[in-house]
């Protein structure tokens, strides 16, 4: 709730929630790439192509339901999705192929698939 009594520290107020609001974005969005990078080393190692149409058709319709429920548009979430895809493969399609020595221990745990290649190297 906005209090009308004294507007320049309540626009000081909102500002500072806001630049708050952008720092947790941009922590996310960091968190988000060290994940996908992972993911990329793992595709490249494995032979798997950059991109997953399949998924990113599911997450587009899960983040316009997610929008829809939070009162933002959906079209504006879903073009921020896509922008965040097309950085993703990018930086998958610039990973070396199958190169294992590329992938660390702590990035295939992260990507949950430790278990499943250590009995393949």
């Amino acid at each position: 709730m906005v209090d009308t009594a004294d507007p320049v520290s309540n626009l000081r107020d909102l500002g500072d929630s806001i630049d708050n609001i952008d720092a947790a974005i941009i922590h996310m969005l960091a968190e988000r790439f060290r994940c996908t990078r992972a993911i990329g080393k793992l595709k490249a190692h494995h032979g798997l192509p950059s991109r997953d149409p399949a998924r990113e058709a599911e997450q587009a319709s899960r983040l316009r339901h997610l929008a829809a429920v939070s009162k933002l548009d959906p079209d504006f979430a879903e073009k921020f999705l896509a922008l965040v895809v097309r950085e993703v493969i990018r930086h998958h399609e610039l990973v070396p192929r199958a190169t294992t020595e590329s992938i660390s221990q702590s990035e295939m745990n992260l990507a949950g698939l430790a278990a499943s290649t250590q009995s393949v190297e």
